[in-house]
């Protein structure tokens, strides 16, 4: 297989922000020349999916500034230097939430926009949920609530529900709980 991997000369940050960071590299090119590759560079984050003993999924709403709409989205959040993923998915599900979970899997890993970002998405499916209290985040304002598979796939179709991580989520979803597709263990 022919190699046509980029590798970085040199990089600048363009923007060092709270949470982003934007990067500018200049690359040598497969056939030698050079070009500027800017991207963002993020620290990760997790999604759960989160099934209750009834099937139905946990789900949350919230508005988005830069968007400017309510967003349907499920339990998702950043990952803390050093955090592990899966600390990262209980954390965020028990404080935006209130569930914790006995059963975790890890479903995936994604990347959203592969060419612009280093982000990355652990997905876990989450099972076993137990209600206790949630503790959002200064500045965060949830509504959560179960919905039916059914129903959330329906949005999505609708365009109700437009979250890429939500939308992948709920595809492996619609698979991992239909029986067709099994999560890694």
């Amino acid at each position: 297989m022919k190699d046509l991997s980029e590798h970085r000369l040199s990089t600048r940050v363009v923007y060092d922000g709270r949470l982003l960071k934007v990067r500018s590299d200049t690359v040598r090119l497969p056939d030698g020349a050079a070009a500027e590759r800017e991207w963002i560079e993020h620290p990760g984050a997790v999604a759960v999916i989160a099934v209750t003993d009834a099937g139905e999924l946990v789900m949350e709403r919230q508005f988005r500034y830069a968007l400017g709409r309510d967003m349907f989205e499920i339990p998702a959040g950043k990952i803390d230097p050093g955090e592990d993923p899966l600390e990262t998915g209980r954390r965020e599900l028990q404080e935006e939430t209130g569930y914790t979970a006995a059963e975790w899997t890890h479903v995936a890993t994604i990347h959203l926009a592969i060419g612009y970002s280093n982000e990355r998405i652990e997905i876990y499916l989450a099972k076993g949920l137990e209600h206790t209290q949630a503790k959002l985040d200064d500045e965060e304002f949830l509504e959560v609530f179960t919905l039916p598979l059914a129903t959330a796939l329906a949005w999505v179709r609708e365009g109700k529900i437009t979250d890429s991580k939500t939308v992948s989520c709920l595809l492996w979803a619609e698979k991992i709980l239909g029986g067709e597709w099994s999560a890694r263990r």
